[in-house]
């Protein structure tokens, strides 16, 4: 199978990404019609539980593409499938067991929770994705792996197919049974658009299987030590990750009431629901790029390219900035204008939006540095360095709400602090670990540079069309248009891209 350029793999999943998050909106809006806030709040209960079970389960397909490019590179063929083999074992027992407590210990774990009772369907309707999802992520690892995002990026796309047409399919179905029947049905549909993207994947599996003309493969339980020593603090990085947000649900909405706010509820809905949705959505193409590039940065360190290594950290930070500063810029020259756009009247929270952005180019380099990080086979420190964020978060966030004169925004200030602080202390160890040097003025400057006119433009052109045509909706869509093309020239003019990078040969220097 043909390997890709970690441009070409981070477009193909970056694309994928994208169109997966935008069939996204067609499982949301009729849910919402059909079942209505409340049934939206059974099927919501169940996520989070599934969202930790895929937080748990993430190392091992990290592991693996890093593992499989590793024997790729020095011709290992018959050990590729090896790990395919033993990451099956691990996966299935994580999925099945998984499986087993949500389905069997749904009541008891609805109790213990003090959760509403009728959320118990929706959470049997969840406890069917583990066992599929961990089939399905063993397939992207093996492809991702082989340096080709292509079937991953596919399955993404099929997936969420399923998981939309079976999903709501179920939801209408069983509506009549009652609204935790119909949010039961739409939690399966995890599951069915898993299987649905599993069955492609297996197929396009066998097919370079074959091709390779392996028939069986050996058990290694020397194989299944290194995916644990990898998978499990890589893991333990991801479940980390998801305590940043934890931290806000726990602390935030009563460290407001503290501060005297009266809406406390209404402003962690803000932050939470509206500005910290659309800061993610260019999370979606930074982990893209993660994605591609630890198979690709493993291969090098495997095979001791230095240059080449060095080449491709410098090109995977120039492309994590290249889509974070725009980001930023963007959102904080038109918050107002993007939350009218999106949500209308209910466009309240606009302000927590605009400084939120700024955070974004602080998390979308802590997760490309610690997948270079990862690797290089240096598992525990973005693990320390992520604790450290979530500490000065916490520390931030306790301080700063409660005063009055700051209130939500002291949330903000929080996790900017925390991922700046986590950022720093991961380019620290880059230079450390691996001795890279960044290349500060292509990397960073020029982007930043393209970025700010870019904002220039977007803020005239806003108040221009609104001006003449009075309506949000077209100046901000307007505006975003001229913005993207005018990113576009400044990219070009300032040679942010050489030939050379998007050709992916190496420059000596």
């Amino acid at each position: 199978m043909k390997k890709q350029s970690l441009i070409k793999g981070s477009i193909i999943l970056g694309a994928a990404g994208m169109i997966a998050k935008f069939l996204g909106l067609f499982f949301r809006w009729p849910l919402i019609i059909l079942i209505g806030d409340e049934g939206i709040g059974y099927y919501q209960l169940s996520y989070p539980l599934y969202m930790f079970f895929v937080a748990m389960a993430s190392g091992v397909p990290v592991a693996m593409s890093k593992i499989i490019s590793e024997k790729n590179a020095v011709g290992d063929i018959e050990g590729t499938y090896e790990v395919v083999k033993e990451s099956t074992y691990l996966m299935l027992l994580l999925g099945i067991g998984t499986s087993f407590i949500l389905f069997f210990f749904a009541k008891p774990i609805i109790s213990f929770l003090k959760w509403d009772a009728k959320s118990y369907y929706a959470l049997i309707g969840i406890s069917f994705a583990p066992i599929v999802v961990s089939i399905m992520t063993i397939f992207r690892g093996f492809f991702q792996g082989l340096q080709n995002m292509t079937p991953s990026g596919v399955s993404q796309i099929l997936e969420q197919i399923g998981r939309v047409v079976i999903g709501v399919g179920l939801a209408f179905i069983l509506l009549p049974k009652g609204i935790e029947f119909s949010a039961g049905g739409a939690a399966f549909g995890a599951a069915a658009g898993g299987t649905i993207a599993s069955i492609y994947l297996y197929i396009k599996y066998r097919k370079v299987r074959n091709s390779m003309g392996i028939r069986k493969i050996r058990t290694n339980t020397e194989v299944l030590n290194q995916i644990l020593k990898m998978a499990i603090p890589i893991s333990i990085g991801a479940t980390v990750g998801t305590i940043m947000n934890l931290i806000d649900a726990i602390l935030v909405p009563q460290k407001l009431i503290e501060s005297g706010v009266v809406d406390a509820t209404a402003l962690y809905g803000q932050l939470t629901g509206k500005a910290a949705v659309l800061v993610n959505i260019p999370l979606t193409l930074s982990m893209a790029i993660c994605t591609s590039l630890i198979p690709i940065i493993a291969e090098n360190y495997v095979l001791r390219k230095k240059v080449e290594l060095q080449n491709k950290t410098n090109l995977a930070m120039k492309l994590s900035v290249v889509i974070a500063f725009p980001c930023t810029v963007g959102l904080f020259c038109l918050a107002g204008p993007v939350m009218k756009l999106l949500f209308f009247k209910a466009y309240d929270g606009y302000e927590i939006l605009k400084y939120l952005s700024l955070s974004i180019p602080f998390i979308i380099v802590t997760q490309t540095t610690t997948s270079i990080l990862q690797g290089t086979n240096h598992y525990i420190r973005p693990v320390i360095n992520l604790f450290i964020g979530c500490v000065v978060k916490v520390i931030l966030t306790m301080f700063l709400v409660p005063i009055p004169q700051i209130n939500i925004f002291g949330a903000v200030i929080a996790s900017i602090a925390a991922y700046v602080t986590v950022t720093i202390l991961n380019i620290i160890a880059l230079k450390r670990k691996i001795k890279t040097k960044l290349d500060v003025y292509d990397a960073m400057i020029k982007p930043l540079l393209a970025s700010l006119i870019m904002g220039m433009v977007v803020t005239l052109t806003y108040i221009f069309a609104m001006g003449r045509t009075n309506n949000n909706s077209i100046s901000c869509l307007l505006s975003i248009f001229v913005g993207i093309i005018i990113y576009i020239i400044a990219i070009l003019v300032f040679r942010v891209f050489s030939i050379n990078e998007i050709k992916n040969r190496v420059v000596r220097k």
